[in-house]
């Protein structure tokens, strides 16, 4: 007999009972100031099967670029900053935000709109951590996209889902393999 090690359960899966109250797919409230962007996507695996248990969670600057622990906001224009969306049967997720200003970056630069994602899902020890830059001119400066790999920055880019209707955007995460997301360390 060959003793084989089993699986073990990391990060998920997640119960909804204790999970689905600190779930945000809303970011913004309605009088929150900034441009309405509504972000749709799907999580795949290294075999491109969609990931139905997966975890994203967002932190972002508001339209100014500030932080929410940077300033103080008035509770009508409320903006923590913050969401979690789980990922459906069919891999997908979707949330509604704002598009973020611009924030410092390293040594005085600045860095280009995006919004900071943790990954988390059955079988990793640690979380996925990435950024999803919007379509921007500014991307070509940000000094943190610079320092990814040109053939993979796409990676991090969401697009437009029809030219039409600008501020609905699209944005994969794959896993592993051809066309695999960045991943940054932590």
């Amino acid at each position: 007999m060959k003793m084989v090690p089993t699986a073990s359960q990391t990060v998920g899966p997640f119960f909804h009972l204790g999970l689905n109250p600190l779930c945000r797919a809303q970011l913004v409230s309605p009088d929150t100031f900034g441009q309405r962007v509504e972000v749709e996507g799907v999580v795949l695996d290294g075999d491109g099967n969609p990931v139905p248990d997966a975890l994203l969670e967002i932190w972002q600057a508001d339209a100014n670029g500030k932080y929410p622990s940077e300033g103080r906001q008035s509770a009508k224009e409320y903006f923590n900053g913050f969401g979690r969306v789980p990922t459906g049967a069919n891999g997908r997720y979707g949330f509604t935000t704002i598009k973020p200003g611009f924030v410092p970056g390293p040594e005085g630069s600045v860095q280009a709109p995006h919004l900071n994602i943790s990954i988390f899902m059955r079988g990793l020890l640690l979380r996925l951590v990435t950024r999803m830059y919007f379509p921007d001119k500014a991307n070509d400066r940000d000094p943190i996209l610079k320092m990814v790999e040109p053939i993979r920055r796409a990676t991090l880019i969401a697009q437009p889902t029809d030219l039409n209707t600008p501020n609905v955007l699209r944005w994969d995460i794959r896993l592993q393999g051809d066309q695999e997301t960045v991943f940054f360390e932590i």
